[in-house]
């Protein structure tokens, strides 16, 4: 075996994959509706997805909090045993299915639109024409590319793809509120990063008072 061709092959059909991402308006919709129910309203992003899925959900939902989205992740089984009560009517939900047919998934959204009918639902699948696509008020398709698993089964690529497309929905959202480096290191106090915000922050203000003072002489 062959580990740095196979190496090579893997990132290059994952580069590809990531690149042939549909590029639609849904993306703006998606950020649109989470700006606004999230951020101005005062609701909150809910993830969700099974499986591997389910982590990337979880991990996008991280990302989000850290980014002055308030999000958290529901289990879909979870749900069905009480946790559905983290659900409000102000909430927005982004749902992760690669078949678009997990049945865990399916059924939360017959569960929380029960719970609150108008509920807005958006959904990450590679599978545009499924059912849970059509119960979305937002789809955002991956595109469909063959997982590198050489089984063609384990979630590799698939979840390579969602990782992004949540990427993509946090920065745009990011810079759709004006979330700063400030803003940031309100919320990330610990570890490298944390430091580093504050770091950046304190030399952010010396440069701006630098500037400022340079400003009054040149007046002077």
């Amino acid at each position: 075996m062959d580990v740095k061709q196979t190496m090579i092959e893997i990132l290059a059909a994952e580069s590809e994959a990531i690149s042939n991402i549909p590029v639609t308006d849904g993306y703006e919709k998606a950020v649109e509706l989470i700006v606004r129910r999230v951020h101005d309203k005062g609701g909150k992003l809910v993830t969700s997805g099974m499986g591997k899925c389910g982590q990337i959900a979880d991990n996008i939902a991280t990302t989000f909090s850290s980014t002055g989205i308030p999000a958290i992740f529901l289990h879909p089984s979870e749900a069905q045993h009480g946790d559905l009560g983290v659900l409000q009517p102000g909430d927005v939900m982004l749902l992760l299915s690669n078949s678009g047919r997990t049945t865990e998934i399916v059924a939360l959204v017959s569960l929380a639109k029960e719970l609150y009918s108008q509920l807005p639902i958006i959904v990450i699948t590679g599978n545009p024409d499924s059912e849970l696509a059509q119960l979305a008020d937002v789809c955002l398709a991956t595109g469909g590319a063959p997982e590198v698993c050489p089984l063609g089964l384990t979630p590799t690529t698939s979840t390579t793809m969602m990782t992004v497309m949540g990427d993509v929905l946090v920065v745009n959202t990011m810079k759709a509120t004006g979330f700063t480096r400030e803003d940031y290191a309100k919320r990330h106090h610990g570890g490298y990063l944390g430091r580093k915000s504050r770091l950046d922050n304190a030399q952010c203000r010396m440069q701006n008072a630098e500037c400022r003072m340079l400003e009054n002489s040149i007046a002077r």
